[in-house]
């Protein structure tokens, strides 16, 4: 497993766990109307901060990870469990809930 930052170190995720840090929501509209807590969207984009080894197959093998530290991606609005750690909002999403992976 390789990690990103601090907070992602003390994360090994298990099986086809990944840990997603949230890109920030938006503050503010396009036209400047400052947004409150409530009216702002759930974000559903992130960046990769720790994968974990992949989920065992009925084989007894691993399937392979599709995703690695850095990337980015775009994953399923409500997925995943939100936690803190040191501060940091941070995401624990299966792969499976994970929709596309952002070139840039």
């Amino acid at each position: 497993m390789a990690t990103a930052t601090a907070s992602a170190t003390k994360l090994r995720p298990l099986g086809d766990r990944v840990v997603v840090k949230p890109t920030p929501r938006e503050e503010m509209t396009k036209t400047g109307i400052v947004l409150p807590d409530t009216a702002k969207e759930k974000p559903q984009e992130g960046s990769v901060l720790a994968v974990g080894p992949g989920r065992i197959l009925d084989d007894g093998k691993r399937e392979a990870m599709d995703v690695k530290v850095g990337d980015k991606v775009l994953y399923a609005k409500y997925a995943g469990t939100e936690f803190k750690v040191d501060g940091d909002e941070l995401l624990i999403v299966s792969q499976k809930d994970i929709l596309a992976i952002v070139e840039e």
